[in-house]
């Protein structure tokens, strides 16, 4: 057994799970919102990607830059008339309303599309692969990963070097302070989902020519997500990459063992996290 290889293909495939987790970490930094409804909206997108790409024959990856600004006006339509009203001290409101949309988006694909699985094609890109020394690394796994890495490192700058991030750390510092200097909480807290959505529109472009999915698959995803923000330490972009990692490499050592052990070996390792560090590995202050 290739141990060298077992670890990379785990980090590429963390790669994923940082960008099921990127978004989940931006809205909950900035509002403190759980958003049960994620790994759905994700499904959603991908989805969205499928019919951009049967009806219309588009690239997977042309079909992506068209969905962009669909999934972004969604999300910030949503948080602006939806999920605003339900934010405040008390913290079911939010669980509620987006477990609520979790079923709703679940059972408006299932209607849509049945429960069979689907994929994305993307052509020669399925198999292609780079030979690096005596491992071999998928061309889609790689790709993903330094999607991931450039989508934290934009985030990272959207964050602390603009104008824009400037008001989404005061508003997540003093609501009410921010609104004194003119800050619209609603606004930016909808700029905030809205650009959630982005993220999860890439996560969904490579869920969906990855592997197979269907409309019930979100609660899974919506689980790595968590388990990977929690891991890095909420708040942390960086930390959700790494998040993303220790679960992916976690998977692929425990399949390598046992196949059966896949699942729960990424879940142990989130929960061995949790015993020597309860915070996460790179906690951001919140407060």
């Amino acid at each position: 057994m290739n141990w060298l290889d077992t670890i990379v293909q785990g980090i590429l495939l963390g790669g994923l799970y940082a960008l099921f987790a990127a978004g989940l970490s931006l809205v909950f930094g900035i509002m403190r919102l759980v958003n049960l409804a994620h790994g759905d909206l994700i499904v959603l997108a991908a989805f969205l990607l499928l019919v951009l790409v049967s009806a219309l024959g588009l690239n997977p990856f042309v079909a992506a830059l068209v969905a962009l600004p669909v999934m972004y006006a969604i999300g910030w339509g949503l948080q602006f008339l939806v999920l605003n009203r339900t934010i405040g001290d008390d913290i079911l409101p939010p669980l509620l309303v987006t477990f609520g949309l979790s079923v709703v988006i679940q059972n408006a694909l299932l209607q849509g599309f049945s429960a069979d699985s689907r994929r994305v094609p993307v052509g020669a890109l399925e198999s292609a692969s780079l030979q690096i020394g005596p491992i071999s690394v998928g061309t889609m796994p790689l790709f993903t990963f330094l999607s991931a890495v450039g989508v934290i490192v934009g985030l990272n700058l959207i964050f602390y070097r603009t104008g824009l991030g400037r008001a989404f750390r005061a508003t997540s510092d003093d609501r009410a302070t921010a609104g004194l200097m003119g800050i619209r909480a609603d606004r930016i807290f909808a700029t905030a989902t809205g650009l959630a959505m982005v993220v999860v529109t890439i996560a969904a472009l490579f869920l969906g020519t990855r592997a197979n999915f269907d409309p019930t698959m979100g609660p899974a995803r919506l689980i790595y997500a968590f388990e990977a923000v929690i891991i890095g330490g909420l708040g942390s972009f960086w930390g959700t990459l790494a998040g993303g990692v220790i679960i992916g490499v976690a998977q692929t050592l425990g399949a390598a063992i046992n196949p059966e052990w896949q699942i729960l070996a990424g879940h142990l390792a989130f929960l061995l996290v949790l015993l020597v560090r309860p915070r996460g590995l790179f906690p951001r202050a919140l407060d």
